[in-house]
């Protein structure tokens, strides 16, 4: 493990069109110890092409054999990852360039070891769309298991603090399940900055149907929170509710 550096975890598949923009935000962060994990889940566009014009020694680029999904592919980034800190970004989201410089500063000001931030929603162009997304200024364990509330573009945690997290390969909200395994061990603490931009995608997995939105959760409490059954459909249904009550007091609309 390194002092100071970050490890950022980019899981990629077929996203060729936004790739790039997204490892530019990484290059173009004024906090310059990281090192950028980008895991290619067997991509049939031209993602090879696009990542690979990019020389900079800080950035490693591995592939699957086979296609495994992006649970599986974010184990196999952390497994990778020698960073003090772990931090994630998607390979069609984008930082602003001051979001770890800003990040450390308020981890080893307040001595926190799990840290998220507020983002804003942008389109498939990178036109913003005037969606600002905040959470809780403290996410407990419990509020937690109510609603996923950081971005998986938006959270940071100490790897010294909570070692190598790994996961079961779930299909859906494998960040989640991340986030889960991070609370049982401390708070989540909000820096309240706008420092990233999550992207919607017309195809977006965030847009399932309610059914499958349900099964997803309780796959996650059940499967890979190891919960008992009932438990864990009690748990996917508040989920369920939390997710409407938090874009009506956590996303905010700016005309």
């Amino acid at each position: 493990m390194i002092n100071g550096l970050v490890s950022i975890i980019m899981p990629s598949w077929n996203t060729a069109n936004w790739i790039g923009e997204s490892i530019e935000s990484v290059i173009s962060q004024t906090y310059s110890n990281w090192e950028l994990i980008i895991v290619d889940d067997c991509s049939n566009d031209n993602t090879d092409e696009i990542v690979g014009s990019y020389k900079d020694s800080r950035i490693k680029y591995l592939k699957n054999d086979s296609n495994c999904g992006a649970a599986l592919t974010r184990n196999k980034a952390l497994r990778e990852a020698q960073g003090e800190w772990i931090a994630f970004l998607d390979s069609d989201d984008l930082w602003i360039p001051t979001k770890l410089e800003k990040m450390i500063a308020f981890a080893k000001d307040n001595n926190y070891s799990f840290i998220y931030h507020n983002y804003e929603k942008i389109d498939e162009e990178s036109k913003s769309l005037n969606i600002y997304v905040t959470g809780p200024k403290v996410v407990t364990k419990r509020k937690m298991y109510h609603y996923g509330y950081p971005g998986c573009l938006a959270f940071m945690y100490s790897a010294r603090v909570h070692g190598v997290i790994q996961i079961k390969d779930i299909k859906k909200n494998n960040d989640y399940a991340i986030l889960l395994k991070l609370s049982k061990k401390d708070n989540c603490y909000l820096l309240e900055e706008n420092l990233a931009k999550y992207r919607i995608r017309e195809k977006s997995i965030s847009h399932d149907k309610l059914r499958k939105k349900l099964k997803s959760h309780f796959d996650l409490f059940h499967y890979c929170d190891e919960k008992p059954v009932l438990i864990a459909f009690w748990y996917a249904c508040w989920n369920i509710w939390y997710g409407v009550w938090k874009k009506k007091k956590y996303e905010k609309k700016v005309n």
